[in-house]
């Protein structure tokens, strides 16, 4: 096993200034969707040109920041939230939610199509393969923060944390809902494909993923599991994502619309 020594959470500090790890990973997610973005504004097919990237981007990190924060306290710690409220703009010391996060960021770019008269679903289908570039990145944030471990084992690969083994659901949601998810939305991206069939697919790999490392993750303290003694929050946010993705790519290859070379 390895031993998982805490790592300071602070990366750079110039002054009164600190620059968070925490705060640098989702920095990193967004300037590597970005420029992922304008690899893919460079397709034949595409709904957005690389300078409508650039401005997609301001619109899509606040769909990620303030989605992400509102979500982790309706979905995790609403309680937490009534006797302490202004908890909701303590971002720097974590408490993300992916699934406030999604919703923060189709509300976004759903008014960004609006203004550049692109469809719902031709935005969610061109961000979706980059989406995963922040969703690794804010998974090793959380390792580096030292949270989110999963349940004590004993496999070779496990982590030492004050002095128990436990698994590191952290560098495992990493790997599917980062890289893993990565190459096969963009890979099965890189063809002209229905319209919502990207979309779809993001869904449902995702929530698959989610909801299987979830049965090595700790739930939230306050939270506990919801039924069965395994069932946790994150599965039941995730299980909705994996329906509606498979019934998405149905919908989609049912009466498939592409879209047209600009």
């Amino acid at each position: 096993m390895f031993t998982y020594t805490p790592i300071d959470p602070i990366a750079i500090e110039l002054g009164p200034l600190a620059v968070r790890w925490y705060g640098l990973m989702y920095v990193i997610g967004i300037l590597g969707g970005w420029w992922l973005g304008r690899v893919l504004a460079r397709r034949k097919y595409t709904p957005l040109n690389e300078q409508q990237v650039d401005d997609l981007v301001t619109w899509v990190a606040l769909g990620v920041i303030l989605g992400g924060r509102f979500g982790s306290v309706l979905f995790y710690n609403f309680g937490d939230f009534l006797d302490h409220p202004l908890m909701l703009f303590e971002i720097w010391k974590g408490g993300m939610s992916f699934h406030g996060g999604m919703l923060g960021v189709s509300f976004s770019i759903w008014l960004f199509g609006r203004r550049n008269g692109v469809h719902f679903w031709d935005m969610n289908d061109f961000i979706a393969p980059v989406i995963a570039v922040g969703l690794g990145a804010g998974r090793i944030g959380n390792f580096i923060n030292g949270e989110l471990w999963g349940k004590p084992t004993d496999v070779p690969w496990g982590f030492i944390v004050d002095g128990v083994g436990r698994h590191a659901s952290q560098l495992y949601e990493a790997f599917f809902e980062g890289l893993c998810l990565f190459v096969i939305v963009w890979v099965y991206a890189l063809k002209p494909r229905p319209r919502m069939a990207v979309t779809g697919l993001f869904l449902a790999v995702y929530g698959l993923s989610r909801f299987g490392v979830e049965f090595v993750r700790l739930p939230d303290a306050h939270i506990g599991y919801m039924a069965w003694g395994w069932l946790t929050r994150g599965q039941v946010l995730s299980a909705p994502m994996v329906i509606g993705g498979i019934l998405i790519i149905i919908l989609a290859y049912r009466k498939p619309v592409f879209v047209k070379d600009l």
